[in-house]
């Protein structure tokens, strides 16, 4: 069933689990997802990144998302991640999008409250969930780059602030994880997420989350981590069911026969996700 975010995750907020946002680029990366929702009964998050949208457009994305959640036996909602502007913003809402990112981190506090304020203004009139990042997190997210030394952790008493005059629905913050693969393992602020959770009693968002141990993830979200952006361990987990069945299959030329161990790979990546963040048998 095509739901909210705000819907899936107030539940994630009150109960202390978290649910996975998997990135989507094409049809057998949504049935990865939707297949594993439903065997684990778990609601998911479908999110398109800008990489997302550039590769397969907004109309495919929205159309294959929707699709999928109004036929699934789970609660899905159709994210946009990382939403560079208010065009664009709208541009997802209108064809659907049930759950939208504002990212204002580029800029300093008070730009970005009144940026995630307009986008607000008219995503909560229309009934979509908000999403906004506050503090930097590091590594490459798609087209957008965010230099080590220009990550920053985010600040517990901005986050009250930020919060409190914006209404944000979930808010991504910044305590040591990073887009893309890890050169070494990530130091996650625990502290720091329990703090922000405390203060400000909403949905929190960790990006660059594939790659990091089980065991930090589970000390996440047992501080107040209720949603989890994965998209590298499924693009690993494709990449290498392609690789090893052309390996195999040198003469197979059916794009069915080779994306399908694909997608059955991701299936297995996302189902020990949901697992590990608590979502399986919350539906």
């Amino acid at each position: 069933m095509l739901v909210t975010g705000k819907e899936i995750l107030q539940d994630a907020h009150k109960n202390n689990y978290a649910v996975g946002a998997f990135n989507v680029n094409n049809m057998e990366i949504v049935q990865a997802i939707i297949e594993a929702a439903e065997e684990t009964n778990s609601p998911v998050i479908l999110q398109a990144s800008q990489g997302g949208l550039k590769y397969a457009g907004v109309e495919y994305i929205a159309e294959l998302g929707k699709l999928a959640a109004r036929n699934a036996k789970v609660p899905v909602a159709v994210h946009l991640d990382h939403g560079t502007d208010f065009d664009q913003v709208m541009l997802c809402i209108r064809h659907g999008f049930t759950s939208v990112m504002i990212d204002g981190s580029r800029f300093d506090l008070e730009k970005n409250i009144e940026v995630t304020k307009k986008v607000i203004e008219v995503a909560h009139a229309v009934g979509v969930s908000v999403e906004a990042e506050l503090g930097k997190i590091g590594g490459t997210e798609d087209d957008i780059t965010v230099d080590e030394r220009e990550a920053t952790f985010t600040d517990p008493e901005e986050a009250k602030r930020f919060v409190d005059e914006t209404n944000v629905d979930y808010l991504a913050i910044a305590v040591g994880t990073a887009h893309g693969p890890y050169k070494g393992e990530p130091k996650i602020d625990f502290d720091r997420i329990k703090a922000i959770k405390e203060i400000t009693n909403i949905p929190l968002v960790l990006h660059g989350s594939s790659g990091v141990p089980a065991d930090s993830i589970k000390e996440a979200v047992s501080l107040g981590i209720n949603k989890i952006n994965i998209d590298t361990d499924l693009r690993i987990a494709f990449s290498n069911a392609v690789k090893e069945f052309i390996k195999e299959n040198p003469e197979n030329i059916d794009p069915r026969k080779i994306l399908g161990p694909a997608k059955e790979a991701m299936k297995e990546a996302i189902i020990e996700k949901m697992q590990l963040f608590g979502s399986a048998g919350r539906a």
